[in-house]
């Protein structure tokens, strides 16, 4: 039985971490004391579910958490800091401080070092987000125990909902683009010119063509503008509505 601390002070712990050319200890005190710190426990970088969803949101949402009294968001995984460094670059999460729990001390500490050596994993973290204010553990969400790998309360918006329901969250912008294209450049600038974060799908990278353009937004032409899953438009479309919206 995976147990709830809440109310616990958290492992004291040294991580190893690389940063840049110099090995650096950072410490539980480093991380946590007089800060209210978002922490997000999971089984692996560079894993679908981790990869996909779990760490994408809590960087989405790092501004309104800032806004709410986070100080940091913190992503922990049992994973040495190379792979961890090399999933930060990958997944382009300049909001979130990645902890590499290598020897898996902290998730011992915590009580959710599992074993998953049936999927060639060995001991790994369970999957589970937790509220920390000056070292103590204020709340957590652990996933169910079931078989697998649970996603249902670790996430980014559950932990939200429980600082502030009420918190005002920020748009979902995609803009799909193409290099070159001199109106896509315009539109994001817009956007940026309004501090309006965005996802960007550029065509030409990983396979995607016009004909993925095409098959999602039913246009031929760059930029396609979505707001919360609502088409916009062109970047003419996208300066009006940020003169009527922002």
């Amino acid at each position: 039985m995976l147990a709830n601390k809440e109310g616990q002070r958290v492992p004291d712990v040294t991580f190893k971490t690389r940063q840049g050319d110099d090995w650096v200890d950072v410490t539980s005190a480093d991380i946590f004391a007089n800060k209210t710190v978002v922490l997000f426990a999971l089984p692996g970088a560079f894993t679908p579910t981790c990869s996909s969803t779990h760490l994408p949101r809590y960087n989405e949402l790092a501004a309104t958490f800032k806004k709410e009294g986070v100080d940091s968001i913190v992503c922990l995984s049992v994973n040495d800091t190379f792979v961890m460094n090399s999933w930060a670059g990958d997944q382009n999460a300049d909001n979130i401080v990645f902890i590499p729990d290598g020897n898996g001390e902290f998730s011992e500490g915590m009580g959710m070092l599992v074993d998953k050596s049936d999927i060639g994993f060995g001991k790994r973290s369970w999957r589970y987000s937790m509220l920390v204010k000056d070292g103590t553990i204020d709340k957590m969400f652990i996933e169910p125990e079931k078989p697998g790998d649970p996603f249902e309360v670790s996430d980014a918006d559950t932990m939200l909902n429980y600082i502030n329901p009420n918190a005002e969250q920020p748009k979902r912008i995609t803009v799909f683009s193409k290099p070159g294209c001199p109106h896509c450049a315009r539109a994001k600038k817009a956007l940026q010119n309004n501090n309006l974060a965005y996802e960007e799908i550029n065509l030409g990278q990983k396979g995607l063509s016009y004909s993925s353009l095409t098959a999602v937004t039913g246009q031929g032409t760059t930029p396609q503008i979505y707001v919360d899953g609502e088409r916009i438009g062109t970047a003419d479309d996208l300066e009006k509505w940020i003169s009527a919206n922002v």
